[in-house]
């Protein structure tokens, strides 16, 4: 695969590096360096600046926001998000839900939901997994009952993402109990401030509180609400997965912290010696370096396919594997490379104003939330063992 980009794609590089350059706020730039907590208003901030120039939902179709570009064009937009040091946008309505509702919604629902999303107004958080229902997804029990107009929900969702910040929730509901479990779920899209909602932050390992359980108490969402058809919300559950665990690859990503970690590396440690000058550390550095190059060639064709209008095949499983290994294996050469520097954690140090001493550089203060933070991606998304039995049965026929 040749990764050499044309005269053309060149001149689109240079304009999405301006702009990243010029756009992005330079406090919002130093956090994302150093490691820092960002917090909604960082990243509503630099997305009102992407949606504005009409950049936040470049994957879309133009007739409802999306930019346009081409494969190649996108990706070179995410390297140069990277290299700029962009926060990582919100996924759950541009990358999740919205795809979803151009798919299958009603026009009313494309109308009203894709603005709302493409211009920056609505938050949204994913409401599917359950206590007893993560990875086994179809066994999830909230319940919505039909009562007129409306369905009156009631259950519990668990490990929600950001739903104290959020306005919308697309939800996974049960709306009937014949046949196949599967076969009696539906998709709805559910006000947040709507009455009987309660939020409870979980509070994980690495000390932060992104996570939450969302309860549901005799909640009442109008039937138009609901995305498709009654009892058909599995297919569209399915849908979603497949580009939720696309955009887990974010190769970009990875590659800026493959330089944060060569950076580190190369600093003088006492005696004159250097980390990176050590056989077995590089050794360790090109083997991330190669399994990188080969999840984004992979990331590219699944990109490829998707753009052609191919449905969603067990790539996409790879590509979710590979890459929450990858990021995994970087944070532990991140705390290597720092040594006992990156041992402490004190969560003052991630906040804007902190003035104490830093301990080590000032990215050692992150390393290790971000190393316990980076636990979770091979379980979200659905958990790597699930993936695995994915591949065993799609590609292997098993």
């Amino acid at each position: 695969m040749d990764l050499n980009f044309s005269a053309d794609y060149r001149v689109f590089q240079e304009k999405a590096r301006t702009f990243v350059s010029d756009n992005l706020p330079p406090d919002i730039r130093d956090k994302v360096r150093r490691g820092l907590n960002i917090q909604k208003d960082d990243l509503h901030r630099w997305q009102d600046v992407l949606a504005g120039q009409g950049w936040l939902a470049p994957a879309w179709p133009v007739e409802h926001g999306g930019t346009g570009w081409s494969l190649v064009e996108r990706h070179i937009f995410q390297e140069e998000l990277a290299r700029g040091g962009a926060p990582q946008t919100s996924p759950f309505g541009v990358s999740m839900v919205g795809p979803v509702i151009y798919t299958f919604g009603d026009d009313t629902q494309k109308q009203h939901y894709l603005p709302r999303i493409a211009n920056n107004i609505d938050w949204w958080c994913q409401g599917y997994s359950e206590p007893g229902a993560g990875s086994d997804l179809a066994s999830l029990q909230t319940k919505a009952e039909r009562d007129g107009e409306v369905y009156v929900i009631n259950g519990q969702k668990t490990w929600t993402s950001y739903a104290n910040y959020a306005d919308m929730i697309f939800c996974l509901v049960r709306t009937s109990t014949k046949g196949k479990i599967q076969e009696g779920i539906s998709f709805l899209l559910i006000d947040m401030k709507s009455p009987g909602i309660e939020i409870h932050p979980i509070r994980t390992v690495d000390g932060g509180a992104e996570v939450n359980s969302v309860f549901f108490t005799d909640v009442r969402v109008p039937v138009a609400n609901l995305v498709g058809e009654e009892n058909k919300g599995w297919t569209y559950a399915k849908f979603l997965l497949g580009h939720e665990r696309g955009t887990v690859a974010n190769s970009a990503a990875s590659k800026q912290q493959v330089v944060k970690l060569k950076e580190i590396a190369g600093a003088e440690r006492s005696g004159g010696r250097f980390l990176i000058d050590d056989p077995d550390f590089k050794r360790d550095i090109a083997e991330v370096e190669i399994a990188l190059t080969a999840l984004e060639y992979t990331d590219l064709r699944y990109l490829m396919a998707s753009a052609k209008g191919q449905p969603v095949g067990a790539e996409v499983s790879m590509l979710k594997i590979r890459a929450t290994e990858i990021q995994q294996r970087i944070s532990e050469l991140l705390m290597k490379a720092l040594g006992y520097y990156a041992n402490p954690y004190v969560p003052e140090a991630l906040e804007e104003g902190w003035n104490e001493d830093p301990i080590g550089s000032d990215y050692a203060a992150a390393l290790a939330p971000q190393y316990f933070n980076k636990r979770k991606t091979s379980i979200y998304g659905g958990s790597n063992e699930i993936q695995r039995n994915i591949l065993a049965k799609m590609v292997l026929g098993l």
